[in-house]
């Protein structure tokens, strides 16, 4: 079995900084693509693309791009998010997920096929 789960989300205030971690169990892919999404609160949200990495390759969009920075030690089998400068704009719950390398758009979250359960981040202004 394969289970994600994230940790180090939390109430900050706006300007503050936060690292999210994602710690994998089970067997997962060779290689796997790993991602950042999140989702807002409030009814007709959808998961929102961050970040995507596979290997020493990362991609961000354009808004992303910044702030925000993934990266993973292979080592301890965690990945991360460092979130800088954290906006109110930015509460949501934060979500890992895992998927096969190059298997469709990174920014689509129907190509990940594991995911975690979520953590919380919230920002005060």
């Amino acid at each position: 079995q394969v289970h994600l789960v994230e940790t180090g989300g939390g109430l900050v205030r706006a300007g503050g900084s936060l690292r999210l971690a994602c710690a994998s169990s089970g067997r997962v892919f060779i290689n796997p693509r790993m991602g950042w999404f999140r989702q807002a609160p409030g009814p007709g949200k959808e998961r929102e693309f961050i970040a995507a990495i596979t290997g020493d390759k990362a991609w961000y969009t354009e808004a992303m791009k910044g702030r925000f920075t993934i990266s993973r030690d292979d080592i301890k089998d965690i990945l991360y998010l460092q979130i800088d400068d954290l906006k109110p704009e930015d509460t949501a719950v934060y979500y890992c997920a895992a998927g096969r390398p190059y298997s469709g758009d990174y920014r689509d979250a129907g190509e990940y096929n594991y995911w975690g359960q979520g953590t919380q981040v919230t920002v005060s202004s």
